[in-house]
């Protein structure tokens, strides 16, 4: 699969998600145990991206990297994390 047939499929499968998406109808209540799920989770995605760039499978690792980037900028807006670009 090419990296631009790889890119369409994940457009389409987002454009999915935003069809279906729903707010949650309750009141919002986040513990610092799912935020340091959603960390572990970012570091995987991390070394997923070290991983593939070594094998100079770049368009994977640069997939994940953004993943990475998606999660900590998510925490980040939400005032759950603090840092810097």
């Amino acid at each position: 699969m090419s990296i631009g047939e790889r890119a369409l499929k994940y457009i389409f499968k987002t454009e999915k998600v935003f069809t279906r998406l729903e707010m949650a109808d309750k009141p919002v209540s986040i513990d610092i145990g799912s935020v340091k799920r959603v960390i572990d989770e970012a570091k995987r995605y991390f070394e997923d991206a070290k991983y593939y760039w070594e094998r100079k499978e770049y368009e994977v690792s640069l997939a994940s990297i953004a993943y990475c980037e998606g999660l900590l900028d998510a925490l980040r807006m939400l005032g759950l994390i603090k840092f810097e670009w």
